[in-house]
């Protein structure tokens, strides 16, 4: 499946000027704290119906607040799927998946089972992304790597799986993993999966340079808490991881 929004990433004919009138349109305003209440998750569907955000990422119990909540807006609701961990059932990732879409999400964020991969089980990780693709039709799933996690090669193929599977996008982070984006990674996942697939960056983005060296690198999906004040230039205030 194609991936969505923000379809460019930046080169020699893409002024940053230009990617900084349009970076509204790549981020996944994201709120995953395990405490967020109700009037939070109401305070970032009004931010992100403001600044026309590409997205709002929350956990899947959340999902149909969200979907209400944007209703009629250009913002889209995703649900994180085996969060944070990725090491649950694949059973219960289709299901949460599939539950998650009924409910109204656009959008599925799924985490890599990480120690399968560490394993050298990539019939199994293909298989388990490939089953949440299939679950989450017809809309589009992003793969969470956990890059902090994991050495060269272990990146490399998990990006390669996520593509096999056909995933619509290969994302750096939770930012629960003890790391985040990271320029290097960023470079490394777009030279893996080439032109057809998206790639998010996400963990520890809060400001709008680190945005726009993510842009830079290959990324074409922000996910952060900060995004208010990635658009802005303002202070940062964010607390969604």
């Amino acid at each position: 499946m194609p991936f969505q929004g923000g379809s460019k990433s930046t080169n020699s004919n893409t002024s940053q000027a230009e990617v900084s009138s349009s970076l509204h349109r790549m981020i996944d305003h994201t709120l995953l704290k395990q405490d967020a209440t109700r009037s939070e998750i109401e305070r970032v569907c009004k931010e992100a119906r403001e600044h026309q955000f590409a997205t709002v990422c929350v956990n899947s119990s959340r999902i149909l607040l969200v979907a209400e909540l944007l209703k009629g807006s250009s913002t889209l609701p995703i649900a994180v799927v085996g969060f944070p961990l990725g090491a649950a059932l694949t059973s219960s990732k289709v299901f949460e998946s599939q539950e998650a879409v009924r409910l109204g999400a656009r959008e599925i964020d799924m985490v890599i089972n990480v120690g399968a991969l560490k394993d050298g089980d990539d019939k199994f990780v293909q298989e388990d992304i490939r089953a949440v693709v299939e679950a989450s039709k017809p809309y589009p799933v992003k793969v969470i790597l956990e890059t902090s996690l994991l050495n060269h090669d272990q990146k490399v193929r998990a990006c390669e799986l996520a593509k096999a599977a056909n995933a619509a996008f290969v994302k750096t982070s939770t930012g629960f993993g003890g790391g985040g984006a990271t320029v290097e990674d960023i470079t490394l996942m777009r030279e893996t999966v080439g032109k057809e697939m998206g790639v998010k960056a996400s963990g520890g983005v809060r400001t709008t340079e680190d945005a726009l060296k993510m842009i830079a690198a290959g990324a074409n999906r922000i996910g952060a808490s900060s995004s208010v004040a990635i658009v802005t230039g303002a202070q940062n205030q964010g607390t969604g991881y």
